[in-house]
């Protein structure tokens, strides 16, 4: 019955320094941005290979903590390439990112970096 994931949402604290960092910083392309009156909202709709992210504004959201790990979704996670190559991207644009690792089940590389918001993202190579 499930095909695919469609979408990710993400509510962020600042909508315009968010909306710069997936847009210009990780170079995802608009599909469509909408202010919503009734709810003093933003969404922009982002488009990351077959799917999508969501990104909301919404009035003094309450916070998430990230770290220490705590229950429900962990982080979002990017597929690339070359995980050194995407990683050493990100660091030109002043990104920080965290040392490479090997998944020991997959032996496949990896990276966490993360959104203004402290939003865990991962890179994983393919």
């Amino acid at each position: 019955m499930l095909n695919r994931i469609h979408h990710t949402a993400i509510i962020a604290s600042d909508y315009e320094r968010s909306k710069q960092f997936y847009t210009e910083q990780l170079e995802l392309k608009v599909i469509n941005e909408t202010y919503r009156e009734e709810r003093d909202s933003y969404k922009l709709d982002l488009a990351i290979g077959d799917a999508q992210i969501e990104l909301f504004s919404f009035p003094d959201p309450p916070e998430r903590v990230s770290s220490p790990e705590s229950r429900g979704l962990r982080h979002l996670c990017f597929e690339v390439e070359d995980v050194q190559a995407a990683a050493y991207w990100l660091q030109k644009k002043g990104i920080e990112t965290e040392p490479i690792r090997i998944d020991p089940i997959t032996q496949k590389a990896f990276t966490f970096f993360k959104d203004p918001d402290d939003l865990p993202l991962e890179l994983y190579e393919k």
